[in-house]
């Protein structure tokens, strides 16, 4: 599970300056950084014409070790520096001293290389590059495919994954250390890194430990599957109940339906206006049917429930406000997914619901829920959102986030750009109401909803389409066997 936590810049530098208190010196943890540079690119690449750009900071450091030890394994090398004070060289100007290459100080790279090192910042740039840094990083982003990036590609907040300004560097390869930064994982900087290699440099895990730390990348190790035991029967493996819209707008629900019963509840049934029973029978078979046509029988069902979805084309009127109000407002109530229309009836969210509750919204959503919260970076917005409404918040995309109101939180990497189709998110939202009918903490079934969904999605391939995730998901299970 620590392969998988997630470091921020201030718990990288509260590390680094922990190790070096415990007696691992800033030189020694340059040099196994900077080997392990090396390593990652002899690992990948044949000798070839090498370049390597060093910043004024312990990042070029680490270039210059990385270019000290492909040069004594006989690479064709050399070094660029970013032009800058001498007092802002620091601990790197140590590891330049035992450099035997020659150093040149153009701001052109010459004579051209096959393989660059982007040395210049990492993830703990705080403000916009300039000069040479500018010119040399739009150099990188349009020949990534021949960059190696140290830490992040340079001009990345290595916390909120979004460039400091409107040039950034892109590898092909980034190599970072001790754990993933947030930049890693969300987007754009995910695209922007790569191959992800993390190295280990010394420091001590007593000292990672110390941090507490509270994000990872979704994993399901950070997670445990309700399997059923072998006196298991269909009631005890939980009632999960999705609220359906009208004759017309029913389908959502039957997709969230068919996730729930493929999770894993031992009873799914779709609660169904009247004047959508008829079409709501004739696509059901294994998901059972109940009529649900006003506001006093929703809460009837919710009593019965081990879970509910409840928003997927619910619909948007005052009456469907009524109904989403008497579900909410029943005593010793169910954990509730709410997703879709019913986001829209609670936007902008004033008050907390239940601690169990998972709210699964898309950019649009969150916005409209959280106004005053949107314009932050996602982690910390999603982060922010789960504590004021006193549930988990699923915020959706290709870096879904995941956050419990205690701070904890997930960024999932599974899926594929595939699952941009219609009726994906109503199956998500069923596979987190099949896992919590089954008795998973609301946290972690919808880390491990979002996690499957993108294994599903991934095991479907090119062509998907919202119908085949649920069928997809025998074979994530299987895997997880």
């Amino acid at each position: 599970m620590n392969g998988r936590e997630i470091i921020t810049n201030a718990q990288m530098y509260a590390i680094d300056k922990a190790a070096i208190d415990a007696l691992v010196p800033t030189r020694t943890l340059m040099e196994n950084a900077g080997r392990a540079v090396a390593e990652a690119i002899m690992t990948r690449f044949s000798p070839r014409p090498t370049a390597v750009l060093c910043g004024p900071g312990n990042n070029g450091g680490d270039g210059w070790v990385a270019a000290r030890l492909l040069m004594e394994r006989g690479w064709p090398v050399w070094v660029e520096t970013l032009k800058a004070p001498a007092e802002l060289w620091g601990d790197a100007f140590e590891a330049a001293q035992a450099w035997k290459g020659a150093t040149n100080l153009s701001s052109e790279l010459n004579p051209p290389a096959e393989l660059y090192i982007d040395a210049m910042f990492g993830a703990g740039l705080s403000r916009p590059i300039e000069g040479e840094a500018v010119r040399q990083a739009a150099r990188f982003a349009r020949m990534s495919e021949r960059v190696v990036a140290i830490d992040v590609p340079s001009g990345l907040d290595g916390d909120s994954g979004a460039p400091l300004g409107e040039v950034c560097a892109r590898a092909a390869l980034t190599v970072t250390f001790v754990r993933k930064k947030p930049a890693h994982v969300l987007y754009p900087g995910r695209s922007l890194c790569g191959e992800i290699v993390v190295a280990d440099i010394g420091a001590p895990e007593s000292v990672v430990a110390a941090q507490n730390i509270k994000l990872w990348e979704n994993d399901p190790a950070l997670w445990a599957l309700p399997w059923p035991g072998a006196d298991a029967h269909k009631h005890a493996r939980g009632h999960a109940m999705i609220a359906s819209g009208a004759h017309a707008h029913a389908g959502a629900a039957r997709l969230g339906a068919r996730g729930a019963l493929r999770a894993g509840a031992g009873l799914v049934t779709v609660l169904s206006p009247r004047d959508a029973l008829a079409e709501n029978a004739a696509q059901l078979t294994a998901i059972m049917l109940r009529e649900a046509d006003d506001a006093e029988a929703l809460a009837s069902a919710v009593r019965e429930a081990s879970s509910l979805v409840i928003g997927p084309a619910f619909g948007t009127t005052e009456a469907h406000r009524a109904k989403l109000s008497a579900a909410l407002g029943v005593a010793q109530r169910p954990p509730f997914v709410l997703d879709a229309d019913a986001l829209t009836l609670l936007a902008p969210l004033k008050t907390p619901l239940g601690a169990r509750d998972v709210l699964t919204p898309h950019v649009g959503e969150f916005r409209r829920l959280f106004p005053d919260l949107a314009a932050q970076p996602k982690l910390a917005a999603t982060r922010a959102a789960a504590k004021r409404a006193n549930a988990v918040v699923l915020y959706k995309g290709p870096d879904t986030v995941v956050a419990h109101p205690d701070g904890r939180a997930v960024v999932n990497t599974t899926g594929t750009p595939f699952l941009a189709t219609a009726g994906s998110g109503d199956v998500l939202a069923g596979i987190i109401a099949g896992l919590l009918a089954q008795g998973m903490g609301s946290f972690e079934a919808a880390a491990a909803g979002a996690w499957l969904h993108g294994r599903a999605g991934e095991q479907a391939g090119p062509g998907l389409i919202a119908e085949d995730l649920p069928e997809a998901l025998p074979a994530v299970f299987q895997s997880l066997l």
